[in-house]
């Protein structure tokens, strides 16, 4: 059983030999590829430290590159048509969730062999600051009401599910920006996927900073952002 773990990478050079270091140390007990996605960083130099030093240099580790970025669900939507797993997911380049997490979603997948199970697994995060929980907590509020089911820390990783659900959503038809988490939430609960949830601690960025996430303010903007995208989701509109 092959599980694809897509990873996109956004001006995340600092991490990068950290972050292959951490996702091989899991492929010696599970049958794993990733797909490092450079996701058209324009700050640092990620496209040339790829090239030179992750592309065709591991095994089982796969490199797509988009050239302009045009947002993070756009990097996930380039990931997924490369994946080849029996299941397909992502977690983030920037280490806030350690790689070591995926361990209880891997190990949870292996007590289920039946291929036509329809499995969705994603984390519930913990050790946030105050205001984040905040948003969080009302971005669940307005989402369980406006689509009528139980979602909760929908921006949530890792996120891995059953690649049947592909057979259900379109990949090109998902959001390109944050909005993806919402879709692929959703369709799994509309397509009575079964639903599993696993603590998953965050921890303070190594290196880098955030392409978004600067504060309060920036926390409001972001929020704004995916209460109208949800609302376009709602009401069948592509989010852009």
């Amino acid at each position: 059983m092959l599980i694809s773990i897509i990873i996109p990478c956004y001006n995340e050079a600092g991490n990068i030999d950290a972050l292959i270091d951490r996702v091989r140390s899991l492929q010696k007990d599970y049958n794993l590829e990733y797909i490092l996605v450079e996701n058209g960083s324009n700050k640092d130099n990620s496209k040339e430290y790829f090239k030179a030093n992750i592309e065709n240099k591991f095994p089982q580790i796969k490199v797509v590159y988009v050239e302009i970025n045009q947002g993070y669900g756009y990097g996930l939507q380039q990931g997924m048509k490369a994946a080849s797993g029996d299941y397909i997911g992502w977690i983030h380049a920037d280490l806030q969730i350690p790689p070591k997490e995926l361990i209880q979603f891997f190990d949870e997948i292996s007590k289920h062999t039946n291929e036509n199970e329809k499995l969705f697994l994603k984390g519930t995060r913990t050790n946030r600051r105050s205001y984040d929980t905040f948003f969080t907590h009302g971005q669940s509020v307005f989402n369980s009401i406006l689509f009528g089911r139980i979602m909760y820390d929908v921006g949530a990783i890792p996120v891995i599910f059953s690649k049947s659900l592909l057979d259900e959503v379109s990949i090109d038809s998902m959001p390109n920006d944050f909005g993806i988490e919402t879709v692929i939430y959703l369709e799994a609960l509309r397509h009575h996927f079964k639903v599993l949830r696993f603590k998953v601690r965050v921890q303070n960025r190594e290196k880098g900073d955030s392409s978004w996430d600067h504060g309060i303010k920036s926390k409001i903007k972001q929020s704004i952002r995916i209460f109208n995208d949800s609302i376009k989701i709602r009401k069948g509109g592509k989010v852009l």
